[in-house]
């Protein structure tokens, strides 16, 4: 009989492994609005006022809305082509390819800062600090609603990616990197008004390219982390993760199956695909073997290949 004339449904499933974060889309939207509003009022007010320090920071925002940019177009292009069959394990990655593009500009930022602060203590610059402040206030205020809003929609701490009974809490990186993005942005905002203070108080000009470094230093570890974090992912570098240890424990469990071939990569947040080779003396069904690990909520395609050969346990 033909294979058309049969249900195929109990053999098939979706690829749709990760069905995306709609809150973190939502509000990284809400704060790339927020962030091109506060862009254009500034590079506007310094055009009127003639104050470079907020048409820099005016210009300066535009680079965090442009890394918010992406992360809101990585989330958009994952969702359109959810159910697209080219993405043989889905498209959850694309947010992550997102996430990496983001630590990239991000650690350009930091480059860039690190090169302008080296210039300011070679050739020290005037400072309008009253502007300066009202600049850095502004950014400060931003930046923090944008955080506040961010860091909510993250679901899960970062760092904890493996809870116990099998259970995994995966991290959205491409949010994560957006969060990533307004919180630097804020924390060189709080440097630079100590900066500021410091030179209007104590005269120290030479307070605010030291200071400038120090943010930069703190920028560029966060975006190295980031470019860690995305790079596991994106290399499917899972080989050390828990849940292929789990694998083997559970598959080996009576002792007479031994497995000889694995891989694990991730699909998702907190899911990931199997395949699992190997070999048993009396082997099982491949359906026995892939009910052992039903009980891990996080692998969502597993491929068992069973062989037999004796003496395998030995």
């Amino acid at each position: 009989m033909s294979t058309h004339q049969h249900d195929l449904g109990p053999w098939t499933h979706t690829h749709v492994f990760d069905h995306g974060n709609s809150q973190g889309e939502h509000r990284t939207r809400w704060v790339l609005a927020l962030t091109i509003l506060t862009m254009v009022a500034e590079v506007a007010a310094g055009w009127w006022t003639g104050s470079m320090a907020l048409l820099a920071d005016g210009w300066h925002m535009g680079t965090h809305a442009l890394a918010l940019g992406v992360a809101v177009f990585a989330y958009g292009l994952s969702r359109r082509h959810a159910r697209d069959p080219r993405y043989a394990f889905g498209t959850w990655k694309i947010e992550v390819l997102g996430s990496f593009a983001s630590a990239l500009a991000l650690g350009l930022v930091a480059i860039g800062i690190v090169a302008e602060s080296t210039m300011r203590l070679w050739r020290p610059e005037p400072i309008a600090a009253f502007d300066a402040l009202v600049v850095a206030g502004l950014g400060l205020a931003v930046n923090l609603v944008s955080a506040w809003l961010l860091r909510g929609a993250h679901g899960h701490h970062p760092g904890h990616d493996h809870a116990p009974h099998g259970h995994v809490h995966g991290t959205d990186l491409n949010l994560r990197a957006a969060y990533v993005h307004v919180l630097a942005d804020a924390v060189t905002s709080l440097f630079a008004i100590a900066a500021l203070l410091g030179a209007v108080w104590f005269g120290w000009t030479w307070l605010d390219p030291v200071v400038g470094m120090a943010g930069a230093v703190v920028i560029g570890v966060w975006a190295v982390g980031l470019l860690r974090q995305s790079a596991v992912v994106l290399l499917d570098r899972e080989m050390d993760h828990p849940v292929a240890a789990e694998i083997r424990e559970a598959i080996e469990a009576d002792g007479d199956a031994r497995v000889t071939d694995l891989h694990v990569w991730r699909v998702g947040r907190a899911q990931f695909a199997a395949i699992v080779s190997l070999v048993a003396d009396a082997p099982l069904a491949p359906a026995d073997y892939r009910a052992r690990l039903a009980v891990h909520d996080e692998l969502v395609h597993v491929s068992v290949e069973v062989n037999r050969c004796r003496h395998a346990a030995h």
